[in-house]
């Protein structure tokens, strides 16, 4: 699915500052969306993700995607140059819209190989459920919206 890039990169200039990721969604309002899983495992949250539906943000056009896509648990994920995750799986699969990227940011999927997701405002539908890692090969911040389906 086609997204308009120029209108998300315009709402996320109203994010407050944050180091690696941030929650466009929680389970609750209020929560601080820099830390909503504070004393959390990740292995925890993946199990429940399906309740962190509620949008956090006044963010229309960014909201209206997440709404109609029926995804839950989105975040903006911020790799740093020169960087890389630990080797994982999800137990669901995860819907990408690339914000910022440039060619030597991939992901490397143990059953699909390396893929590049360029930030065309394209979404794309990525089988996370197999191994995977994500990889900023480059000088320069990647980042992503990353959100999981309900």
């Amino acid at each position: 699915m086609k997204h308009d890039l120029s209108k998300i990169k315009e709402e996320l200039t109203g994010l407050p500052e944050y180091d690696t990721q941030i929650y466009l969604q929680g389970k609750e309002k209020g929560i601080d969306p820099t830390m909503p899983a504070k004393g959390r495992t990740w292995e925890e949250i993946d199990k429940e993700e399906v309740l962190w539906s509620v949008n956090l943000f006044d963010f229309p056009y960014i909201n209206s995607i997440l709404d109609d896509m029926n995804l839950c648990r989105t975040r903006i994920m911020k790799a740093k140059p020169k960087s890389c995750y630990l080797w994982h799986r999800d137990l669901q699969q995860r819907y990408h819209i690339p914000v910022k990227t440039n060619e030597h940011c991939f992901l490397l999927l143990e059953c699909d190989g390396r893929i590049h997701l360029p930030a065309t405002g394209e979404g794309y539908v990525v089988d996370t459920t197999q191994f995977h890692t994500q990889v900023n090969a480059s000088r320069e911040e990647r980042i992503h919206i990353v959100g999981t389906f309900k």
